[in-house]
């Protein structure tokens, strides 16, 4: 029997110094996250997850850690690994680490043996509620933990991706307990999808290169919502945006919307940063590669570091070197190079300075995130097995403590105009 797999204080050299880190960066994002600062609150008093022990597979950084510990205050024991080998904060993993009431196995850039051996250690842990992003966890419960899923209530999952991945897994009668498709409610999908992607992946593109996006070419895998963050965000900074989609809806939307649209191959030939969005496989391949300009960057803001096809570049390159902390070039024979950002991986929380996306957008998915947990210890009964979507009540819920929080006031609507919406009877 192997050895069971240590948490992240066990690999560094000074914990102590790394969780007061940590937890300095906890701090700093806590002061702009109302919406769980106002569920500590609550659920430090009500103490809805007395009992339950929830197993989170997530990017851990400190917004993260945030949720984590709201989790933990409301009284759940919680592991947690990371969803990403490179998107993990040590430090903020340690800091996770000290509290009594948190495991975290998270660390950073481990090999595919310890991504997978922390998930098995998070599973040990016998969770009753699940936080994915990505998908991974259920995964690995269904596939080798089955005797495990009688005793979870219900999961929730965090991203596009993952989303599809359930979605899938459903639709093959293969899910056998209820999650929250937590990507896909307003208050996810309008604000994270769209202006954390966007800002969040553009600010570290920028950074990481130390170059403008004026005046450039910028192409745009995918105008899901994603997509639509970045195009938008790279046209904020005078970038011609190109989109090359395969859903012939999508490509109007974005021609419509002003953009340039065409087939990635003719895309290629002139784009001077490529970003996926897609989270799919295969979208930038040889056939791009060949036709590309010198001195081109390749960015990858999906889940999963598919996208762009880097055995097919890594086969072609003459030579591979690192231009810049976070760049790798790949030269060709002729003399051209096409440099990849962060692996190829998630952009915007693997790059060597990623932050990930903004702290006030985060604050909002995560608060959907805690009242999803909340609803699945609470309610989950009356949840079949299979995806679902986040009930209306509970986005709304969110979206109030965010409004009350920034000082906004708005409409409601009187009696009488409910009465109107909800009749079929009046007429012109």
């Amino acid at each position: 029997m192997s050895e069971p797999y240590p948490p992240v204080t066990e690999h560094l050299d000074d914990p102590e110094s790394a969780v007061e880190e940590g937890r300095r960066k906890m701090d700093w994002a806590l002061q702009h996250m109302p919406i769980l600062s106002e569920l500590r609150e609550e659920f430090a008093e009500s103490q809805p997850f007395a009992g339950e022990v929830v197993g989170m597979a997530m990017h851990v950084e400190a917004k993260t850690a945030n949720l984590v510990e709201l989790l933990a205050l409301g009284g759940a024991e919680v592991a947690i690994t990371g969803c990403n080998p490179l998107s993990t904060h040590n430090d903020v993993s340690a800091a996770l680490d000290a509290n009594d009431a948190i495991t975290s196995y998270a660390v950073h850039d481990v090999d595919d043996e310890g991504y997978y051996a922390a998930i098995e250690a998070v599973i040990d842990h016998e969770p009753t509620v699940t936080v994915d992003d990505g998908m991974d966890m259920v995964a690995a419960i269904h596939e080798d933990h089955p005797e495990l899923i009688d005793s979870i209530v219900g999961g929730c999952e965090e991203t596009t991706t993952g989303v599809h991945r359930l979605r899938a897994m459903d639709a093959d009668g293969a899910l056998d307990y209820p999650v929250f498709a937590v990507n896909d409610t307003p208050m996810k999908r309008l604000f994270d999808n769209v202006h954390g992607t966007g800002e969040a992946s553009l600010a570290t593109i920028a950074m990481t290169t130390n170059l403008s996006f004026a005046g450039k070419d910028v192409v745009v895998a995918g105008y899901g919502y994603c997509g639509q963050g970045v195009a938008k965000k790279a046209a904020g900074q005078n970038a011609n945006v190109i989109v090359t989609e395969v859903e012939p809806r999508k490509a109007l939307e974005a021609h419509m919307e002003g953009y340039d649209v065409m087939p990635m191959r003719e895309a290629a030939e002139v784009g001077d940063v490529f970003i996926t969005t897609t989270g799919n496989r295969d979208v930038i391949t040889r056939e791009h590669f060949e036709l590309m300009n010198d001195g081109v960057l390749l960015a990858n803001a999906g889940h999963f570091d598919v996208e762009i096809n880097l055995e097919q570049l890594d086969a072609m390159a003459a030579d591979r070197y690192e231009a810049r902390d976070g760049v790798e070039a790949y030269e060709l024979d002729d003399g051209r190079r096409l440099n990849v950002l962060a692996e190829g991986r998630l952009v915007n929380l693997a790059a060597p300075i990623a932050l990930g996306h903004p702290v006030e957008v985060m604050d909002q998915s995560f608060g959907v995130q805690a009242v999803c947990v909340r609803e699945l210890v609470e309610n989950g009964e009356t949840y079949d097995a299979g995806v679902h979507d986040v009930p209306d009540r509970l986005d709304r819920e969110v979206a109030e403590i965010k409004l009350a929080a920034d000082g906004v006031e708005y409409d409601a609507l009187s009696d009488e105009q409910r009465e109107y919406m909800g009749s079929w009877q009046h007429g012109t």
